[in-house]
């Protein structure tokens, strides 16, 4: 039995759907201290600016009763909410493997992921509760001014400018959580173009429009929370991560394996546990059989970077 090396090898850490939730990145980068120092750094400057997007939002929303940029400043705090995830996945995933963690301390991320669904679910409810009481009338029309559009505009250039230093320390760290909340960011960009859109038809005698773009923005953070939901269900309840004909290409392609079953693989798509049974010519050394089975270990891992701990059972092959 080979075991590949414990310890939070082979990818970058993710996020949230969210993150987590992307492939892993061709160039990506062995971890280390320093360079998840680097992505933290990132993670934390684009927090402070999704912060202050945020609060801007709400509070001219609440100010203006504009539920449309109300909406959208809750749907830039689940941004911050990733940020923090992604924040907390990198401590917990620059934590070594220890005596009661054998496997790392990964699923912290996942735990805290899951906790920021029942977040999403108050602000979609709190959402959707300003949404009704202005279809139905039970609260004054917004009052829309040259600071709603300013205020919008303002912290549409800011998105810009975060989706593009995230994309560009993304590449340069070979980091699937950066690339992933940049993604993330560009969604929030759409959103608060069809609020700018709404607050214009509002200021044309449209007050209708406001009510309907906090619905839109509430599909998206409900969208958003169930990806979150899904990935950390899968993560929790160890569901197959890569596919096992990739897997089975990559052992068959080394001389000297005569076949390989039981392919097994748990974990997120940036950090994949995996063990499998691989075959040996029934009369090769045991010596030559273990030292071929790290060539095979050594191979899966150089091939699928995301691969953080290889188990490799050795077996003949089964009689004929």
């Amino acid at each position: 039995m080979v075991n590949g090396g414990s310890g939070l090898g082979g990818g970058s850490p993710a996020a949230k759907d969210f993150g987590p939730f992307q492939p892993p990145i061709p160039n990506s980068q062995p971890p280390s201290s320093s360079r998840y120092g680097d992505v933290s750094r990132v993670l934390l400057r684009v927090l402070l600016l999704n912060l202050s997007v945020a609060l801007a939002k709400i509070a001219f929303g609440y100010a203006s009763g504009a539920i449309s940029i109300l909406s959208d400043g809750f749907h830039s705090l689940t941004d911050t909410a990733s940020n923090v995830v992604g924040l907390v996945g990198l401590r917990a995933a620059n934590q070594p493997a220890d005596r009661d963690h054998p496997y790392g301390h990964r699923k912290f991320e996942t735990v805290a992921a899951a906790g920021v669904v029942v977040f999403l679910v108050i602000v979609v409810l709190e959402v959707l509760r300003n949404a009704f009481n202005n279809l139905t009338g039970r609260a004054d029309p917004p009052e829309i001014s040259a600071a709603g559009f300013l205020i919008m505009a303002a912290t549409l250039i800011i998105n810009l400018a975060v989706v593009r230093y995230e994309s560009s320390e993304a590449a340069r760290l070979g980091s699937e959580l950066l690339l992933a909340d940049s993604m993330q960011t560009r969604g929030d960009i759409w959103t608060s173009l069809a609020v700018i859109a709404a607050l214009a038809g509002v200021s044309m005698g449209l007050p209708v429009l406001d009510p309907i773009a906090a619905l839109i923005v509430a599909g998206f953070i409900g969208h958003s929370g169930f990806q979150i939901a899904a990935t950390t269900t899968r993560i929790l309840s160890d569901g197959i991560v890569m596919s096992e004909s990739d897997i089975e290409e990559v052992v068959m392609s080394v001389p000297g394996v005569v076949g390989c079953h039981r392919i097994r693989t748990r974990g997120s798509v940036d950090h994949v546990f995996l063990d499998l049974h691989v075959w040996f010519p029934g009369h090769m050394p045991l010596t030559d059989a273990h030292a071929l089975s790290h060539d095979v270990k050594d191979l899966l891992m150089a091939r699928y970077p995301q691969i953080a701990d290889a188990v490799i059972h050795i077996e003949p092959p089964p009689a004929a």
